[in-house]
């Protein structure tokens, strides 16, 4: 045995140094993962003959490396964490690690820390040029300091007895289950940062490249979020390019929910935010404002600022007393309130907008954009537009790019797609062609192009398809036909009213407009051009070539809680107050004939849970004007409701219907063993669900499980108590300063960050929420949901679902409860659906938001109206999946110029 000390010898030359030259292998256990790799002895590996293999500990948990998948994913996260990007620059050192690991004479394998913990143990084994071995153990981390700085003893022994022990130990955990290799992601990084430059400033980003990439290959969704899929990358990457182009970027983005199309808008209003100068407009539902100021910051470290309806506030949360025409940063959120209110502020407010030129505008739920005469009859007449929909055909002549989202752009009538289409097409002749257009001309001929590219009728002639096609014609991009029409006729890419006639060409390119003709319907119309729509389905069974796996990972939904036998009985005093609801809205309802949402606002609060309904009947009874302001505050977005003279006081029949209400859910005793709801929820929660195969899943708080409803006063209420049932911390999530910690029925106040901090570290498995949870918040680590009330809006059900079904989630398969009342409203739409539900969310991705009209005629007793209402859903989508966009690889992580974070920081944080 032989003893070193830092303070009688060189480590590095005594110890390291001395046993590598010629070594056939060295075998080492290190410390944490990170300083492990980055700084192993370069020069005397390099002079070896053989391979070193090195098993460090990480933070990673045992959870995380039960599948390659998830191991890959939470191992690139940790190294992203360790931001190797920002170590003073080492391009050598870089270089020579890659060129280790991609030759196989490095290997290294991770080891979660709560397997073992490695943080103390330190040894190795070397097997030298003649066969023999020796081995040490000491305090020496392999890194630079550790060898050849810092205090550290050493001790050296190779008896045979002492190798074997440290190889065995060695081995152990080498061949650890938990034991994981470098992934492809951490080695092919080592490689870019060795190739890395940094560009100083977004001018000199301007014009040099304006790469994309330089931009998006450090952001933070990149460094510390699950990264960025081909899909997502793909249409970043066309918007930014068609917005450098003298007519920008026009697109209407319908993926479906769950496929990130918030972080696609965000990630391209960042990008043409810094390559221009002009303001970014992003135009929200009021109940997204804040999910999207926090996504901006949260995914990709964007400061923004939102405008409350007086002031703007900023990512930090702080007020700036300035006009709406001068948002104190480069992207500002409004909301559609602002747009659809018809007051006199709001026409002011609106007249400021309208009074800037912008980069981009975005526009999220643009669906909501609509003409008012959507009937049968009047399709074929000019559009009665809504405000939403006027407002952005004049904000469309002020931008050079605009982005409409939707997941729905047709919700029950092919016109719905022109419409959105003709938003974009104001001053841009690349999206509708110019004034002349086939596709422009009012009435019938805007239908007649609606059934070309659905292929109800044809075409009789290569001259009438010339007429279509010509204007506008794609650009070259789209087609070698296309390129050699266009270049025939020279025509600029700025141009696309090509204005000869099929016979004033070429033979040879007449014959190219005649090979253009056979696919142009289906492949190069204006609407396939401009509505990129990914589905689910698609991107999980379309393999990319590059990596010869599906873009997108399965994952599985099954649906529980959907057979008649699954729903609760409405009985006793409970089923009384229900029937008692049912006719004070029928009471409302003769008094009101407009206002759905408001004049079943009962309904819906005692369909969601009993001390809900209690609540609302309560503050009823007190303050009918309450209704006003406060109560309605959760349920209508961004409608303005106003009660009419004749519904400012309740009439005695209402009120005494009211106060039997109350008195019926008074005598039913309130508590968590009286609700049939709760009940339910606790027994999932305990011991898991029964499939229809006979198997039986896991409790779900072993799995992790969001409870979604619509009210505050069920979420408190339901998490509270289960608190008190289930030994565990219990997260709320809702607006406002309202989420927090249920522990054993103790309530204390924790921030949404916090919260969804401890969910991701799987600290807190149970999770109630508000609809505040249904957007911007990842929950990969929950693998099942409870739905403890429906709403009557379907696109909010696909939103909380959307939560668990994303990108990045855990689990192969996720689970969904739906909880209903047996012959409560949501139980007698879903009769009148459920023959045709698996039919329409096949042809629309979703539930179409029209459909949340069915659930009020049903609450107020007009069924025939509801049945007429489901009669009017087409039985095919108007689009099939034409407009199922191809993906196509877009390589950023080899990206060798990086932009400066501070000036891309500094470039958002001016003023419009």
């Amino acid at each position: 045995m032989r003893r070193y000390s830092s303070l009688h010898g060189e480590l590095f030359s005594d110890v390291l140094a001395k046993n590598l030259i010629g070594a056939k292998s060295y075998d080492r256990i290190a410390g944490y993962f990170s300083s492990s790799i980055l700084e192993i002895a370069g020069e005397a590996i390099e002079k070896m003959d053989g391979k070193v293999r090195i098993i460090c500990n990480s933070d990673l948990e045992v959870e995380d490396v039960k599948t390659a998948k998830l191991a890959t994913e939470a191992l690139s996260k940790e190294w992203c964490d360790f931001k190797p990007e920002e170590l003073p620059p080492n391009k050598a050192r870089f270089q020579r690690l890659y060129d280790f690991l991609k030759s196989g004479k490095l290997e290294v394998k991770v080891l979660p820390n709560n397997a073992f913990g490695l943080e103390h143990g330190k040894a190795g084994v070397f097997t030298l040029a003649d066969g023999s071995k020796t081995s040490f153990l000491g305090s020496v981390n392999e890194s630079y300091n550790g060898w050849k700085i810092n205090y550290e003893l050493v001790w050296e022994d190779n008896s045979p007895e002492t190798v074997k022990w440290v190889q065995e130990e060695f081995d152990a955990l080498w061949n650890n289950q938990y034991a994981v290799n470098l992934c492809d992601f951490v080695i092919e990084d080592i490689g870019r940062i060795s190739r890395r430059t940094v560009i100083p400033g977004v001018e000199k980003w301007r014009s040099n490249t304006g790469n994309a990439s330089a931009v998006t290959i450090e952001s933070v969704i990149s460094r510390n979020g699950y990264g960025l899929w081909e899909h997502q990358k793909y249409f970043i990457d066309r918007v930014f390019k068609e917005h450098k182009k003298a007519y920008g970027a026009r697109y209407i983005l319908a993926d479906e929910v769950g496929l990130g199309k918030t972080a696609q808008l965000a990630m391209s209003a960042e990008l043409i935010a810094l390559y221009g100068d002009k303001p970014v407009l992003i135009i929200v539902p009021k109940t997204l404002l804040e999910q999207w100021q926090g996504e901006l910051r949260d995914l990709l470290g964007i400061p923004s600022a939102i405008w409350n309806g007086k002031v703007w506030v900023d990512e930090n949360e702080i007020i700036y007393p300035l006009p709406i025409e001068k948002c104190p940063r480069r992207i500002g959120i409004i909301s559609q309130g602002i747009i659809n209110n018809g007051s006199e502020a709001c026409y002011k407010l609106k007249n400021k907008l309208l009074s800037l030129n912008y980069e981009c505008v975005i526009v999220d739920e643009a669906h909501r954009a609509r003409r008012r005469n959507l009937s049968d009859k009047k399709l074929g007449q000019s559009p009665d537009m809504n405000n939403l929909y006027s407002f952005l055909m004049q904000i469309s002549l002020k931008t050079h790019s605009m982005l409409l989202a939707t997941a729905t752009p047709v919700q029950l009538y092919k016109i719905e797609a022109f419409d959105l289409l003709n938003i974009l097409s104001q001053a841009n002749v690349s999206v509708l062609g110019d004034k002349g257009s086939y596709w422009r001309k009012p009435n019938e001929n805007i239908l007649k192009g609606l059934e070309l590219i659905t292929g109800e009728i044809s075409v009789d002639s290569i001259t009438e398809a010339w007429h279509w096609m010509s204007n506008p014609l794609p650009p070259s991009e789209e087609s070698p036909n296309v390129k050699l029409i266009r270049s025939s006729a020279a025509m600029t890419e700025e141009q696309f009213n090509c204005d000869k006639l099929v016979s004033e060409f070429p033979i040879n390119i007449q014959r190219r407009i005649e090979r253009l003709e056979r696919d142009f319907f289906a492949s190069y119309n204006p609407y396939i051009r401009h509505i990129i729509r990914r589905n689910r389905s698609y991107l999980e069974n379309t393999i990319n070539p590059e990596t010869h796996q599906p873009y997108l990972p399965k994952i599985e939904v099954v649906l529980l809680g959907e057979n008649k036998k699954d729903s609760l009985i409405l009985a006793g005093y409970l089923g009384a107050a229900y029937r008692q609801a049912e006719h004070f809205c029928e009471l409302i309802q003769k008094r009101c004939s407009s206002a759905g949402l408001f004049k079943t606002l009962l309904l819906r609060r005692i369909g969601s849970s009993m001390i809900a309904g209690y609540n609302t009947g309560k503050k009823m009874l007190e303050e009918w004007n309450i209704v006003d302001n406060i109560l309605l505050s959760e349920d209508l977005e961004d409608e303005e409701i106003a009660l009419s003279d004749d519904l400012k006081e309740l009439t005695k029949e209402e009120t005494d219907t009211l106060k039997l209400f109350v008195s019926y859910l008074n005598n039913a005793n309130i508590s968590k063993d009286t609700d049939p709801k709760y009940n339910m929820v606790k027994n999932i929660l305990t011991f898991g669900v029964t499939l229809d195969n006979g198997e039986k899943t896991v409790p779900w708080k072993k799995s992790g499980c969001i409870i979604f409803s619509q009210y505050y006063d069920t979420v408190e209420w339901v998490a509270k108590n289960i608190s008190e049932d289930i030994d565990e911390e219990i997260g709320v999530y809702a607006g406002g300063d309202k989420s927090g910690i249920f522990y054993h029925g103790e309530w204390r106040t924790e921030s949404r960050d916090k919260i969804k901090k401890l969910v991701k570290e799987r600290k807190v498995k149970i999770l109630v929420g508000t609809e505040a949870a249904s957007e911007g918040l990842n929950l990969q680590t929950l693998g099942t949901l409870i739905n403890f009330d429906l709403p009557w809006n379907p696109t909010r059900l696909e939103q909380r679902k959307g939560r668990i079904q994303r990108i990045g989630q855990t689990n192969d398969v996720v689970y969904v409860y739906n909880l209903r009342y047996r012959d409560s409203v949501e139980d007698r739409v879903h009769e009148l659906l459920s023959s045709r539900l698996e039919s329409i969310y096949k042809m629309f991705g979703q539930l179409p938001d029209v459909l949340q009209d069915v659930w009020i005629d049903v609450a107020v007793g007009n069924m025939e109206e509801a049945k007429k209402r489901i009669g009017t859903l087409p039985k095919k989508h108007p689009f099939d999946v034409k407009y199922n966009e191809e993906v196509q690889n877009v390589d950023w992580e080899s990206c060798d110029e990086v932009l400066n974070k501070d000036a891309i920081r500094n470039k958002l944080l001016e003023q419009w």
